[in-house]
């Protein structure tokens, strides 16, 4: 079966190649306390967020921030080998946005392989569009899985080629 066109619902002003957000690491041995790693959750939510919100497709930026940080406390939306895709379905989103954010370098996100994420496809759709949003969001897991494709995502020069790449393994 062939993939899906998720490059049509990716824009180059919502791809981020390198996330702004910095935090300290934790000291020598330790890890993040409960309440560090929500914070850096929250502030990496925050920056996905502002990026959906040049869309214009976004109702209300902080409804929309605490419907996906609700999400986020469900379960955590990182799936291992880097990548995390927190996802919403909300009346907050007119329609079905996608947004990328890179972070070469990695943050922790709580993920199940306990590895830093480096690649964030935050996803929104309201949520009347259920057949649409559950596509995406499985197509998007399954590309996951195909060789080359999460290193191709990370050594993409700019949004414009990390788009390319969506659309070559789009092909099948």
């Amino acid at each position: 079966m062939a993939a899906m066109n998720i490059s049509r619902y990716l824009q180059y002003e919502l791809i981020k190649t390198e996330m702004e957000s910095e935090f300290d690491p934790p000291e020598e041995g330790e890890e993040y306390t409960n309440k560090e790693l929500w914070d850096i959750k929250e502030t990496i939510l925050q920056e996905l967020v502002d990026l959906m919100d040049k869309s214009d497709k976004v109702s209300n930026k902080n409804k929309l921030f605490n419907d996906l940080l609700n999400r986020e406390k469900k379960a955590s939306t990182a799936i291992g080998k880097g990548i995390a895709i927190p996802h919403v379905r909300t009346m907050q989103a007119k329609d079905m946005i996608i947004v990328i954010g890179r972070k070469l370098e990695g943050y922790e996100f709580d993920a199940i392989d306990n590895e830093p994420v480096k690649l964030f496809l935050c996803m929104a759709a309201p949520p009347y569009d259920d057949s649409l949003y559950l596509k995406v969001f499985k197509d998007l897991a399954e590309r996951f899985e195909h060789p080359g494709f999460i290193e191709k995502l990370l050594n993409a020069e700019d949004g414009h080629e990390m788009i390319w790449v969506f659309k070559e393994f789009e092909q099948g």
